[in-house]
């Protein structure tokens, strides 16, 4: 089989050298592009003749998905795939693996980092002290004593749940499925609605589907107190930016910390939030850490290899 890395995912030339012997091994070739291209042009080039691919997040569409006609298997390092037409992998049989699991201590934490830097002003203040201002009136809030509410207890919603509990924070929960583990840890499962009334912060952790699409909307933000901050590291589309924006003008919240958006970051010029005060945004980096990345690509690797067996673990299609 010819199994193709269309773009780097954190692995180096020397791993990439390692692995072309591996699979070479194997019976199989590998071929390793060093660089990330996402234009539709030059991803048809690169996975034509694939039978395995290994992509990240970029977008798989269609009409890319249509000259792969030896496709068999996409090995995801991502945990989402809705950025792949899985309609089509799944009408043509075409098996795709997601490395689940690989960024939860991450993104949690990341999670955690905003919330604090909206509590405690740290990006104002550290762009005050280098123009020559000081504390002035600037006054923070502390997480412990907080009332958080997690949207979508999954792998992450869990670990941040967790995280926050030693915060000496009160977590209260909504989500498909009730976790006892969390049950057994004091957090309460409360509607969707009563938790945005209830919660000093809300934090968002569910996947992107028809049915979490602008889950958190206006009519969701209007029942947050004033002094709510939202906090999503999900997924841009969970929650409806422009009602966000709008919320933090009028006061009607107090302020959003925002890894994810509608698209991947650049982001134009007149993004809503751009204006929108006490919002801190960063652009999609909750996965990104030195030790995501390396057990991504074992993950990755792991798929791979149990594919080539004959077995499929962390299938998502």
């Amino acid at each position: 089989m010819k199994i193709v890395a269309v773009e780097p995912i954190g692995i180096s030339v020397d791993l990439a050298q390692e692995l072309e012997k591996k699979f070479k091994i194997l019976g199989h070739d590998f071929v390793f592009y060093a660089d990330r291209k996402e234009d539709e042009p030059t991803l048809i080039e690169r996975m034509r003749e694939a039978d395995i691919v290994i992509v990240s997040n970029i977008k798989l569409s269609s009409n890319v998905l249509s000259h792969c006609t030896h496709l068999q298997m996409l090995s995801v390092a991502f945990t989402g795939i809705d950025h792949i037409d899985v309609a089509y992998c799944k009408e043509h049989q075409i098996t795709i693996c997601n490395a689940s699991g690989y960024a939860t201590m991450a993104v949690s934490e990341l999670a955690i980092g905003l919330m604090l830097d909206i509590y405690r002003h740290i990006t104002l203040l550290d762009s005050e002290i280098r123009q020559g201002g000081s504390r002035g009136a600037c006054l923070g809030r502390q997480l412990y004593g907080k009332t958080v509410g997690i949207v979508g207890t999954g792998a992450i919603g869990c670990k941040t749940a967790e995280l926050l509990l030693s915060f000496g924070c009160k977590v209260v929960a909504w989500s498909r499925t009730q976790k006892q583990e969390l049950i057994d840890k004091g957090v309460q499962y409360l509607d969707l609605e009563t938790l945005m009334a209830v919660s000093d912060i809300i934090s968002v952790h569910v996947p992107l589907t028809e049915e979490t699409y602008h889950l958190i909307n206006a009519s969701k933000l209007a029942l947050c107190k004033p002094s709510a901050i939202l906090v999503n590291t999900a997924r841009g589309n969970v929650v409806d930016n422009e009602a966000l924006a709008m919320a933090l003008k009028q006061e009607k919240l107090a302020g959003a910390g925002l890894d994810v958006f509608e698209m991947e970051p650049p982001l134009p010029k007149d993004y809503p939030l751009f204006n929108a005060p006490h919002c801190v945004l960063v652009p999609h980096v909750g996965y990104a850490t030195e030790e995501a990345f390396a057990q991504r690509i074992n993950i990755v690797l792991e798929n791979i290899y149990a594919y080539l067996s004959g077995k499929v673990i962390n299938k998502c299609l």
